[in-house]
């Protein structure tokens, strides 16, 4: 058996160094035929050091980055050629290919970059944190109460932009010597303002309810995906009434570690193309699409896993139940809205439609949302968070400035490191 899954785990390897390869020449091919990025352009960029197969840790930022790019360039710094390959081939901001460090220094040292900001806690997060004289900032790719919320890896930034309240209180309980209140700031949840995606149907009587479970996760304590616990019973009761209509949303992730995972997701949708078969009028949907927004919108009803999509729905202010995990070892913070939210035990996924028929007619359940909404992202009314968003890489170049003209003060008869002198030359001029 060791043998046979040696030489497994071979050819993987294999194949996915021949991925990367096709990817890099297709990256390459690409770039060559778009024009130079211009020199000292860039103000801020995305560090992103993940594959593909991480794409929607990007994704989500693109409409906001957008926003932002209109005040201060952005630029994304993209380490690995499949994910520089999504992105060129998406609607990303721009895209610099540097895959080695070399390539990494010689673009830093062509540009102006004040501001890098982080999605994720790649390792190699840690090489771009060497270049000094611009802020490293963690703006992550969502809002949640999952332990990765609080990894101590905050303090490796000088500055982290979180939802609001809820996110300052969950880590001042986990991290020790942290300085809140300078080296957060509060920004709520600006990818709200730019919901994407159009509505695969049109509207009628039948109620909507978004499924959107996420991975198996790769270890007990980080056991929340449900597929399997909750979900082959819940979708099967609701594609069976004629009243309904199921969104499945499964995490791109889904049966990277667990195959018995990724089977159960594939039954699930199996099970929506049946449906449709045999009543085209249901239109349920299996949603795979990169478009976040839509979903979260549409739905009557939401059921998600512990996971950023919990706030991604809270942030829309619209009704969810949340699958509590079967795993007992799986960590759950009950400090914030897990404390009152609505749980769905798996003993009661196959009871679905009376669960979420409860929810809808509970009008203390829509205010008590109501309050956690104001907790997690303070003021959520249309274009609120994206106002703060842009204040808080306003107040960082204010910064910057402030920090650059003290350090030319103290270094007056210093000589410049190469890299800085052509970035000194730049900003003087």
């Amino acid at each position: 058996m060791g043998l046979v899954s040696d030489a497994k785990k071979a050819v993987a390897l294999v194949r996915k160094a021949v991925r990367s390869r096709s990817a890099v020449k297709d990256v390459r091919r690409t770039l060559a035929s778009r024009p130079q990025h211009p020199r000292f352009h860039y103000r801020v960029a995305v560090y992103f050091a993940d594959g593909a197969v991480n794409m929607y840790q990007m994704r989500q930022w693109y409409k906001p980055l957008a926003e932002l790019s209109k005040i201060w360039p952005v630029v994304v710094l993209s380490r690995a050629a499949t994910g520089a390959q999504a992105l060129l081939a998406e609607d990303s901001p721009p895209v610099a290919f540097v895959p080695t460090v070399r390539d990494l220094e010689r673009f830093i040292a062509r540009q102006d970059i004040r501001v890098v900001l982080y999605v994720n806690q790649n390792t190699r997060n840690f090489q771009m944190f060497r270049y000094g004289r611009r802020w490293h900032v963690f703006i992550n790719h969502g809002e949640s109460d999952k332990m990765y919320m609080t990894t101590n890896q905050y303090k490796a930034y000088d500055y982290a932009l979180i939802a609001g309240d809820a996110a300052r209180e969950r880590l001042s309980r986990v991290l020790w010597d942290y300085d809140i209140e300078r080296r957060t700031i509060a920004i709520g949840r600006p990818q709200a303002d730019h919901y994407s995606g159009t509505l695969p149907y049109t509207p009628d009587e039948r109620t909507v309810v978004l499924y959107a479970p996420t991975w198996e996760g790769d270890r007990p304590s980080a056991h929340y995906g449900s597929v399997i616990t909750h979900g082959e019973a819940l979708a099967s009761a609701l594609l069976a009434t004629g009243r309904h209509r199921l969104i499945y949303r499964p995490h791109p992730r889904s049966g990277v570690v667990d195959p018995e995972y990724g089977a159960a997701n594939r039954r699930i949708v199996a099970a929506i193309a049946a449906a449709n078969a045999a009543d085209p009028s249901a239109r349920h949907v299996y949603d795979d699409g990169p478009d976040l927004g839509w979903q979260l919108s549409a739905a009557d009803v939401a059921i998600v896993d512990i996971s950023a999509m919990v706030y991604d729905r809270l942030a829309a202010d619209r009704p969810l139940m949340i699958t509590r995990p079967a795993d007992p070892a799986a960590a759950i913070d009950t400090h914030g809205y897990l404390s009152a939210c609505e749980w769905l035990d798996a003993s009661a996924a196959p009871s679905i439609v009376a669960e979420t028929e409860r929810v809808l007619a509970d009008p203390d359940a829509v205010e008590r949302l109501e309050q956690w909404v104001r907790h997690y992202f303070g003021d959520a009314s249309p274009g609120a968070a994206t106002e703060r968003f842009h204040g808080a890489v306003r107040h960082l170049m204010e910064e910057w400035d402030l920090w650059y003209a003290r350090s030319v003060e103290e270094a007056d008869d210093d000589e410049p490191d190469p890299d800085e002198a052509e970035l000194d030359d730049a900003v003087e001029g």
